[in-house]
């Protein structure tokens, strides 16, 4: 019987068929769970939307550790301290198996304030040659029984000692892991994710001081409801953010084994774009393995570094931020926000953002095209509180920025159904969105992330 759909967004024609899970045995036992953590807003309507991340030296004492160690500093990380065991992993996608050390640390259970129907997870790290990291999700239902260890990821900002990879159609029969999304099955019944806890498992070659450096490791927990329309927010707004305009279509039949090349890197292209505006970006020895004809080689780098082995794809969420933040002292999530106000609180502290959407080419005035999914760079609003967008789409570097009508924009955006052009009624992202910032942001930057829950 088929599972139902999650309101996920394909990103490219079709989800590539599982690779499998690959055999990765450990003699780890599933950590204990630690105190939880209390839910905010207390005696308050409760936000769709939950932001959690662990950042601090404190964050990262609050857990429970297996060979990991917390690290202090003006950015407090996680490291492998001495390793808890070895495990080998076979790697679905070049049929290795090799021999690793690993450590694990298990978050504290948070009770989120949204009893979610979707979890999406996001991390900031660095994997050095010789390791890799992985993510899993465990919550406990509001029928009070308890998920199993979910992987949300298997990651590593290089390709060469595994393939980074999502784990598809992993399910217990309530909920289904879509690519990067936990998704509740029937969220229609009632059934809800009321707790979560993450584990972060780092992995080393053997017999070396090797280690992951992970900064942030958190997620963020949504109940949006079901809607084909939203109401237009009123204009707040005119300001336009220098942000530098790739188009990926000028990368057509470039390094098609990445995603059949240009034509579908609308997510890693508005990634470089972001990262540029940030004033990072790869070193020419990162572009030595593109081909000196190519234009922009920084996007074919960013499609291969997002490039997700089993949804056969570069629009795996968690993988462009985990991307973005590989460059020097950047911060990276995936959230969702709910009207084009909270977007204009951010790009009024200076920070663009990356939105999904999906839609009929006669639903956006301007786009000439209609997509399943696509993801844009929003980098400000005209004096008419109109959308003004770098939109990767587009058949050169200078027509990437566009102006969209706002209540269209906003509709596209913020639904979570909608009619396809054969009239089935298919999914929206419901507001999803990547926030790149550097990891010392200004006042106004961090009030403005504050105000979502984004620390």
């Amino acid at each position: 019987m088929a599972r139902p759909a999650s309101r996920r967004t394909v990103l490219s024609a079709a989800i590539a068929a599982a690779a499998g899970a690959g055999a990765l045995s450990s003699s780890a036992a599933a950590a204990p769970a630690a105190p939880a953590s209390k839910p905010a807003g207390h005696g308050k309507p409760l936000p769709p939307v939950d932001n959690r991340f662990w950042t601090s030296y404190t964050d990262w004492r609050s857990g429970t550790a297996a060979g990991t160690r917390a690290v202090a500093g003006l950015r407090p990380s996680l490291v492998i301290g001495s390793a808890a065991g070895r495990s080998y992993y076979t790697d679905p996608h070049t049929g290795k198996t090799a021999t690793w050390e690993y450590a694990t640390w298990t978050s504290p259970v948070h009770v989120s304030p949204v009893p979610a129907t979707e979890v999406i997870a996001s991390w900031n790290a660095r994997t050095p040659a010789g390791t890799w990291l992985q993510v899993e999700l465990r919550g406990r239902y509001s029928d009070a029984t308890q998920t199993p260890w979910f992987v949300m990821g298997r990651w590593a900002a290089g390709d060469g000692d595994i393939r980074r990879s999502s784990l598809d159609d992993q399910t217990d029969g309530k909920a289904t892991i879509w690519t990067d999304t936990f998704s509740v099955d029937d969220a229609a019944g009632g059934l809800r994710l009321n707790s979560y806890q993450l584990r972060l498992t780092l992995y080393r070659k053997p017999g070396t001081g090797l280690t992951p450096t992970v900064w942030r490791l958190g997620a963020m927990a949504s109940d949006i409801p079901d809607r084909f329309t939203v109401p237009a927010s009123a204009p707040g707004l005119a300001r336009e953010l220098a942000v530098p305009p790739y188009s990926q279509n000028t990368h057509v039949g470039q390094y098609p084994e990445y995603d059949n090349g240009g034509e579908a890197w609308c997510s890693p292209t508005s990634s470089q774009m972001i990262i540029e505006y940030w004033g990072r970006g790869p070193s020419s020895d990162d572009l030595a393995w593109v081909n000196p004809d190519f234009a922009d080689p920084q996007v074919c780098h960013a499609a291969r570094s997002t490039f997700d082995y089993q949804y056969n794809g570069c629009g795996n969420w968690p993988f462009n931020a985990a991307y973005a933040a590989t460059y020097p002292d950047m911060s990276a999530v995936v959230t969702r926000l709910s009207s084009l106000t909270d977007l204009e609180s951010l790009i009024r502290a200076g920070i663009p953002a990356i939105t999904s959407q999906s839609f009929l080419k006669e639903e956006l005035t301007g786009a000439g095209y209609g997509t399943s999914g696509h993801l844009m760079t929003v980098i400000g609003f005209t004096a008419d509180g109109d959308v003004i967008a770098n939109d990767p789409a587009s058949p050169s570097n200078a027509a990437v920025r566009r102006v969209y009508k706002r209540a269209e924009w906003e509709k596209i955006w913020l639904r979570t159904k909608r009619y396809n052009a054969s009239g089935k009624v298919v999914s929206g992202t419901g507001g999803v969105c990547y926030l790149y910032w550097p990891a010392r942001p200004t006042a106004a930057q961090r009030r403005a992330l504050a105000a979502f829950g984004i620390h």
